[in-house]
């Protein structure tokens, strides 16, 4: 199955469209979800923390340690102490499980207890009988259906693109292909571009998806709803390959000399917009 996949050097899966939010301040309708904390209201009301869909948990830890008012590095510093409930895959890391909602927070809210509520939220989120309906029909677990829909919450360009991009990495892994997820190396060199080079397919990292099979070791990010039943029920379709040659316009195939003429009208795109 491996030799159906064209020469690494050739190729480009992604190409996405759309760069990851890296800013922890204040944004509107990324998520609608919204959950309440387990604290006490105090006379003022609480004020709100947003972790939008796809934020990597380095940006989660920041933004709450500007929500609280600590110093920088503060959250991550407690998470030995938050004692998470994440499941045993997870191995300590919280990535994936800081679940994507706007959060209520006082003034008796403590690092731990914010990244608590996250993990337990998403854990709810995670246990439902779609989800592992869903886990099962792809025959996969759990932990390795929510890696799967951070790299979708990266990957697709828009919420309709989801189902369509789930789709092409399952029926890479079915075929013995190599993932080749450049969001995967974005996180793995802990940036967000869309400019992978030829030198960045190289890189020597778990997360490196083109010299890798298989999934990445842990989630890229922290997905959404949305991301999640794209998950658990892809889009049906023989797709290997996809790019975003502009905004709104992701083409997928299941020929690769079709993807090669996308990937040059992409190319093209941003020669001419640079």
């Amino acid at each position: 199955m491996q030799t159906k996949t064209p020469r690494r050097g050739t190729i480009r899966l992604t190409r996405r469209g759309r760069i990851a939010l890296i800013a922890t301040g204040a944004v509107a309708a990324v998520t609608a979800v919204a959950v309440p904390l387990l604290l006490p209201d105090d006379s003022g009301g609480p004020e709100s923390l947003t972790v939008p869909e796809g934020w990597r948990t380095s940006q989660v830890y920041g933004a709450v340690d500007k929500a609280l008012g600590v110093p920088a590095g503060t959250t991550k510093k407690a998470l030995p102490k938050a004692h998470l409930k994440l499941p045993g895959d997870a191995r300590g890391n919280p990535e994936g499980y800081l679940f994507p909602a706007t959060y209520p927070i006082n003034d008796k809210s403590t690092p731990e207890s914010v990244l608590s509520y996250m993990v337990n939220t998403a854990a709810k989120k995670f246990s439902g009988s779609q989800v592992t309906a869903g886990a099962d029909r792809n025959a996969v677990n759990i932990y390795q259906t929510v890696t799967i829909a951070s790299m979708i919450e990266a990957e697709a360009g828009s919420k309709a693109d989801m189902g369509k991009v789930a789709r092409v990495i399952y029926n890479r892994l079915e075929q013995g292909m190599p993932l080749q997820m450049d969001s995967t190396i974005n996180y793995a060199l802990n940036r967000s571009t869309l400019n992978t080079r030829d030198r960045d397919t190289k890189i020597n990292s778990p997360y490196n998806t083109y010299t890798r099979m298989g999934l990445p070791p842990t989630p890229i990010g922290n997905p959404g709803e949305e991301a999640m039943r794209a998950a658990t029920s892809p889009t049906q379709g023989d797709w290997l390959y996809f790019v975003t040659v502009k905004p709104g316009d992701t083409r997928f195939t299941s020929n690769f000399e079709e993807h090669q003429k996308h990937v040059a009208e992409f190319n093209k795109n941003k020669s001419e917009n640079s």
